[in-house]
Parts: structure tokens; C-alpha cells; sequence
């Protein structure tokens, strides 16, 4: 097969659906690996611009290292295990994964858990293929009129509710991250963990596994819970402590368990396996032909995100987290050039910066627009590339704080970025932009520490600050022109006749420094600088 040199290369190291791969093929050029082979995964890495993996691939450290290329590692799945993310910020690597995918697919395992337990259909089976036929020994309870008890009312726990719900259940929730208004709105009255457990006739816990909540679930609570109480657990191995609740099942004290997820994993030995009224599955709360289906197209669109230079909303080591609303997506490269213009026109780093947003914009979530202003103002100070994901570790390990402000209130625009910031010599520097729309949609430079503009923030721009007199203009055109470069063009802003004067000109190719100098000395600029705005 032969591939285009000038196409970014998306390395496949383990199986993916077709319609994922079909989201690549045209853009990019796609490859295979067996992600399990070492040497050929570190081999096929050298051209590798992005690498997508379910969960048998190790994404290490060395791996990172071995792409020289790479800016996206994709986990078709939500775990993210075997992915050193840490390594991949360092190295400015962008790290996605799936986040939804599997969620109607873990919500319907839990249902389909609890209803097994309720009618004790995994035993029956069993003894039925056995050739025993024991009707009354496998007499179920019914779901309908029990109360539910839902432990995390995150985007799983709402799926199971909203499915319980149709069962004529009352449900209950514990989840001290959200507010009662949300809670009833789904259907649910919020409660204490305590109150949950006294009153629930089934608890199905859809939280994540953090320090908090491992061991949520131990033998103080199943000491609380009613003795004809089912518990289902296809969240995280560890929420429940599973010795406990072994001890609590010997001991009649819960009537039954459907448990999906274990402390340890692949598990095939546990206490818990020796219940009847416990129906055990191995981890297969995302083992559905959708679930799998959605992970990889997620990602692909992640990955081609990610290529085009676009936000990632799914990106785990970026941020600025959440989904970035339609009209707040043409501000981000706005304000990645309003930082490359800025770290031009200061000459250097600052001490520390302001992104301003002003305008009705504010009614959407903008910090994204801080990270994409940071990614800006790092382009040309460091030789790695610069990401959304590293640009923060970048402001950091230089001590430059960047903090964001916004206001509703925007007079002469509809939205209006601005970046101001404090040098160490004590200098303020500032550049202002706008995403206009009519008479046509461009991205505008408006203003230059005071100096109004008017200039599309494209191409090649050149800065030069001088006191107003006549003659600046033909002199640095002449000059220009001589070494051969166009102006395609330009603007001069002043405060006062024969007060400073600030030009600015855009220009169809790059000016070599020692040219910006020689123009700079001739016309008595106090300052010239220029900026590359054509490269994303």
C-alpha cells in the first residue's frame, strides 16, 4: 500500500469498527499494527502522528517516546489504564477516550442484574440444565411498588433510574454532588447514604472509583440495609467491600447480590461464588456489540479533532473539559493569534496575563478561550509544539499566571477578546480581537495596546511603533519592496498628529529579521516586530 507523504498517519493498534475506520480513511493515512508485539508497535511509532488502542495495548512512556510525531493517543473505551497520561502532557500529547460510549450499555447491565437477582433466573437456569425442575424453589419477588436506592446520580445512575422508573418503582438517591431541583426533576427524592440504605429494598451504585468511595459499601453499612434487600454492583470493583458483603449474604442479612465488577480483576475465585442468590458476570457492563461500535467512532471523530487543530471535548488531559458551545468555536483561534500577536508585540514572556471576554458570548462557558489565549502566547517561545494540553505546564514552569475575566458588556463589538499583560521591565501590553460575521466572517485585530485597528488577523504581520511624521510609509514600502516582499496591507493608528504612531502591514511572506531591523533603523522605529498568523 502506498501512502501520502503529506497526510498525518493514524496508527491502528487493536481491532476497530468499520465505521470508525471509514471516519479516517479519507483524511488520513491509516495503519495497523498488533499493539501486543512491542517491536513492531516502537517500530511502526516513528511516523505515527496519533495511536488508537483499546485496552491490550500499553501506551507507556516509551512508547510516547518512540513517536517524535505524536499528538493524540485514543482509548476506545472509558478506562484509560494503560495509558501513562502523565507522560503524554509532559510530552504535550493530547489523550482521549470514550467517555459515553458504554453508558446506556452499563445502565442496562445493572437492570438486567437486578431483575436477574429479583427472579433468581441465573440458579434456575442452571438447575434446569441440570435436570431439575424446581419451580418453587426459585419463587422471585416482584420489582414494582419496591423502593430503589440509587447511589450516584451520575449519567449512568439517571439511565438506570429513568429505566426503573418505568418499572413503577419509588426511587431514592444518594449523591451529594446534585442539587435536589435536578434530582426531582428525574423522579427522584435525594436522601442520606443512611436513610438510602434503611429504606431500600434494591442498591445499585453507578459511581466512580476514587479514594472516597472505595469501600463505600463495607460491613458498617450492610449493617443498616433490610435483610430482604438486593444489591447490584456493575460501577467499580472496590464500592462494595466484597468480604463483607459474603459475610452479610452467610448471614441472611442481604437476600441477594448481582455483582459485575470486582476489587481485582480478571477475578475467578471469590467467596461471593458460592451463593445461589448472587448472580456473578465478568466486568461486562460495556461488552456490547453498541457500546463497542460507539467507543471506536468516538475516538476516530476525536482523533480527526484532533489533526485538524479543532477543540477536543473528550481530550482527559486538556484543561478545559466539557463541550465548547457552536458560537464560543470561532473565538478559539482568536484567541490562540491574539496570544502569538501579543508575545510578538512584548518581545517576550510576561509576568502575568488577563484574558478579557467581553460580550453576550459570556453566557457559554469561555475558559476554554484562556488555554487556547495560553497555547498562543507559547507558539514561538518554545522549540516543542505547543498543545492545549501542555500549554498550562508551560505558563507554569515559567511562573507566568494567566487568570481569565469576563464581562456581558461589550460597546463597539458583539464579543471582543482581549489579552493584557504585565512584562518584568513593568511594560502593559495589549491586543484585542473580534469574531466578526458580517459583511463577512473574519477574525479581527481591533486594538493594540490603545491603538485601534481594523485588520483581518491573517497572514504575515509586521508592528512598527515611531513618532508621526511624514515619508515612515513610503520609506518602509520601498524597503520592503527592494528585498521583494508584497504588502497586501496596511494601516497606521496614531493618538495625536506627531505623537506615536503604531503601522501595521500585512504582507504575502515571512521577513527575515535582519530586513524588520534595517526598515525598523530606517524609518527611527522604537519598536518592530512581526508575527506568522498562517500557522494554526
Amino acid at each position: 500500500m502506498t501512502f501520502s507523504a503529506d497526510r498525518p498517519v493514524v496508527l491502528i493498534a487493536e481491532e476497530l469498527a468499520p465505521a470508525a475506520l471509514e471516519v479516517l480513511a479519507d483524511d488520513f493515512d491509516v495503519r495497523h499494527v498488533d499493539g501486543t508485539d512491542r517491536p513492531a508497535l516502537l517500530s511502526a511509532l516513528a511516523d505515527a502522528h496519533a495511536i488508537i488502542v483499546r485496552s491490550a495495548t500499553q501506551v507507556d512512556a516509551e512508547v510516547i517516546g518512540a513517536a517524535p510525531r505524536l499528538k493524540v493517543v485514543a482509548r476506545a473505551g472509558v478506562g484509560l489504564d494503560n495509558v501513562d497520561t502523565s507522560a503524554a502532557t509532559a510530552r504535550g500529547v493530547m489523550v482521549v477516550n470514550a467517555p459515553t460510549s458504554n453508558i446506556v450499555s452499563a445502565a442496562e447491565q445493572a437492570v438486567a442484574l437486578l431483575l436477574a437477582v429479583a427472579r433468581n433466573t441465573a440458579s434456575a437456569s442452571a438447575a434446569l440444565k441440570n435436570g431439575e425442575w424446581k419451580r418453587s424453589k426459585y419463587t422471585g419477588i416482584e420489582i414494582a411498588g419496591k423502593t430503589v436506592g440509587v447511589v450516584g446520580l451520575g449519567r449512568i445512575g439517571v439511565l438506570f433510574a429513568q429505566r426503573m422508573a418505568a418499572f413503577g418503582t419509588r426511587l431514592i438517591a444518594y449523591d451529594p454532588y446534585i442539587q435536589p431541583a435536578r434530582a426531582a426533576a428525574l423522579g427522584v427524592r435525594l436522601v442520606g447514604l443512611d436513610e438510602l440504605l434503611a429504606e431500600s429494598d434494591f442498591i445499585s451504585i453507578h459511581l466512580p472509583k476514587t479514594p472516597e468511595t472505595v469501600g463505600l459499601i463495607g460491613a458498617k453499612e450492610l449493617h443498616q440495609v433490610k435483610p430482604t434487600v438486593r444489591i447490584i454492583n456493575a460501577a467499580r470493583g472496590g464500592l462494595i467491600d466484597e468480604a463483607a458483603l459474603a459475610e452479610a449474604l452467610a448471614e441472611g442479612r442481604v437476600a441477594g447480590a448481582g455483582i459485575d465488577v470486582y476489587a481485582k480483576e480478571p477475578c475467578t475465585s471469590s467467596p461471593l461464588f458460592g451463593f445461589d442468590n448472587i448472580v456473578v458476570t465478568p466486568h461486562l457492563g460495556a461488552s456490547t456489540a453498541e457500546a463497542q461500535d460507539k467507543a471506536g467512532l468516538a475516538v476516530a471523530r476525536s482523533v480527526k479533532l484532533a489533526l485538524q487543530g479543532e477543540f477536543v471535548p473528550d481530550a482527559v488531559n486538556v484543561q478545559a473539559g466539557g463541550v465548547v458551545a457552536e458560537d464560543v468555536r470561532p473565538l478559539l483561534p482568536l484567541a490562540e493569534k491574539l496570544g502569538q500577536v501579543f508575545t510578538a508585540v512584548a518581545g517576550g514572556v510576561a509576568a502575568s496575563v488577563t484574558v478579557e471576554v467581553r460580550g453576550e458570548i459570556v453566557n457559554n462557558d469561555v475558559t476554554v478561550l484562556k488555554l487556547a489565549a495560553t497555547k498562543g502566547l507559547f507558539a514561538t517561545v518554545v522549540e516543542d509544539q505547543v498543545t492545549y494540553v501542555n500549554a498550562p505546564l508551560l505558563a507554569s514552569d515559567r511562573g507566568v499566571e494567566v487568570v481569565l475575566a469576563t464581562s456581558p458588556d461589550s460597546i463597539d463589538h458583539q464579543n471582543l477578546v482581549t489579552i493584557r499583560g504585565a512584562l518584568p521591565d513593568g511594560r502593559v501590553v495589549s491586543v484585542s480581537g473580534t469574531h466578526q460575521t458580517t459583511p463577512r466572517e473574519a477574525l479581527k485585530l481591533t486594538e493594540l495596546d490603545g491603538f485601534a485597528l481594523e485588520l483581518d488577523a491573517v497572514g504575515h504581520l509586521l508592528f512598527f511603533r515611531y513618532a508621526d511624521r511624514p515619508g515612515v510609509v513610503g520609506t518602509v514600502g520601498s524597503i520592503l519592496g527592494d528585498a521583494g516582499v508584497n504588502i497586501a496591507a496596511m494601516q497606521v493608528a496614531r493618538r495625536e498628529a506627531g505623537g506615536e504612531a503604531l503601522m501595521t502591514l500585512t504582507v504575502d511572506g515571512s521577513v527575515a529579521p535582519e530586513l524588520l531591523d534595517r526598515a525598523a533603523a530606517a524609518v527611527g522605529a522604537t519598536a518592530a516586530s512581526t508575527v506568522d498568523l498562517t500557522v494554526d
